[in-house]
């Protein structure tokens, strides 16, 4: 790394940055560096399991959506691997999730200004020179560099999401993102418990499921929601998945935007519909044979957590919302299949004073993803979701996203931005409002 000033310096080689490096890379005069304090690309190495997809298609790749001409697609991984007649024949559009893993590793490997084993430490602006200085460390010399760069791109990504009631049990109760590296220590357990809703608690209910009765534990699958949410797929659902939907969502104050996240999780941390049955077909299997001891409840919120070292078991207290009263579960192991948050980065301290916060001290992000005050030097990858609503984190919408970061970055549509694609309209027109309606006529 020289001392250059480079157009921007992105933090973080996620799938999004990921995107955003193949999608830069054939533009001449656009020159960016991106840093990640890992060792190496691996996502979600923790749910890696053999046969779960992601939960949405092929197309949804770094960059096809984007460019589908690029040579980073994933049909042209195929291509270079001999398996792209496989696929054809496979005749399933959802990607198996080690293969994504795979392609973007594949990906990585093309690309040389994506620096692994770099750890930013701090961020400062130089109003003078228009350019940021950025420190950072590298995690296996201990050597510190500092990089300039005009602009700032953030896909840090999520942390694992621990209630605060199990906080100080981490390490005893596992994380779904943690589940491979624990699975054989909790098949040793007489009981393990799964809390949590989404597809993560679903994969890790099914997984251990599948062994039950070659190992003999009990297997209990406990919620919150008030039930085992599909993931739903329709068709005019998923034009929700679009610049109108982003558009309609932005446009909206900020109080009713978090209470649409809340009520649309089912549209983006739902089970997939062939998994559900899956699970139930199981059971149903496993019964006929053997006396198997499983449990699935929903409407209950964990308040309290203990653990007992002598016993090797966690008392949980639930909170059975419906009927309002509370009761004990007991457990040897204990999956907690709880989602991942938002953290800013403690690297940000340095420029602080550029940043926008809302009154909850979360960013703020104009409509074409910056946080800075003057809305043209910082920008953001999947920490928009109280802004811009659940396509936040779809991959399919990470080429849109980062078509609207190249542009601000190049002042030009390298890549075609759709402005409209639903055949719905989700808010109302000017023609169509009515200012001071009349009273209701009996």
């Amino acid at each position: 790394m020289d001392n250059k000033i480079y157009d921007f310096a992105a933090v973080g080689a996620g799938p999004f940055n990921i995107g955003l490096a193949c999608l830069t890379a054939p533009i001449e005069g656009l020159e960016g560096i991106f840093l990640d304090k890992r060792s190496g690309f691996n996502w979600h190495p923790g749910m890696l399991l053999q046969d779960t997809t992601l939960q949405v298609p092929f197309l949804a790749d770094l960059v096809t959506l984007a460019d589908p001409t690029s040579p980073f697609s994933f049909l042209n991984y195929l291509k270079e691997q001999g398996r792209i007649y496989s696929f054809y024949i496979r005749e399933n559009f959802k990607l198996l999730r080690n293969e994504y893993n795979y392609y973007c590793q594949w990906a990585i490997q093309k690309l040389p200004n994506i620096h692994f084993n770099t750890r930013v430490d701090d961020i400062r602006y130089d109003e003078a020179a228009g350019y940021f200085s950025v420190h950072s460390t590298d995690t296996i010399t201990g050597t510190t560099t500092r990089i300039k760069a005009r602009k700032i791109v953030l896909g840090t990504g999520t942390v694992p999401n621990m209630p605060a009631c199990c906080k100080d049990y981490l390490g005893k109760a596992i994380h779904s993102s943690a589940y491979l590296h624990n699975k054989k220590e909790l098949q040793a357990k007489d009981a393990i418990t799964i809390v949590g809703s989404g597809q993560s608690a679903a994969e890790i209910y099914y997984d251990l499921l599948q062994d039950i009765d070659t190992h003999g534990y009990a297997l209990h699958w406990i919620t919150r929601s008030p039930r085992f949410y599909p993931l739903e797929y329709s068709k005019l659902t998923l034009e929700m998945t679009s610049p109108e939907y982003v558009d309609y969502f932005y446009s909206l104050p900020q109080a009713k935007r978090d209470h649409l996240i809340h009520q649309q999780k089912h549209l983006y941390k739902g089970i997939n519909n062939e998994l559900i049955s899956a699970i139930f077909d199981l059971l149903y299997a496993k019964r006929l044979q053997h006396d198997i001891r499983v449990s699935l409840r929903t409407n209950a919120a964990l308040q309290e957590v203990s653990y007992q070292a002598a016993t090797d078991r966690f008392r949980l207290v639930f909170f059975q919302e419906e009927q309002e009263q509370h009761y004990e579960h007991t457990t040897n192991g204990l999956v907690l299949a709880t989602g991942y948050t938002y953290r800013i980065p403690e690297f940000l301290q340095g420029i602080r004073e550029y940043i926008d916060l809302d009154e909850q001290g979360r960013f703020k992000v104009s409509r074409y993803y910056t946080i800075d005050k003057t809305a043209d030097k910082i920008f953001v990858q999947n920490a928009e979701l109280h802004t811009h609503g659940f396509v936040t984190p779809d991959l399919g919408m990470g080429c849109y996203r980062n078509a609207w970061i190249i542009k601000a970055l190049t002042g030009k549509e390298i890549y075609p931005i759709e402005q409209r694609i639903a055949f719905q309209q989700f808010a109302t027109s000017g023609e169509e409002l009515i200012v001071s309606p009349a009273p209701a006529q009996l």
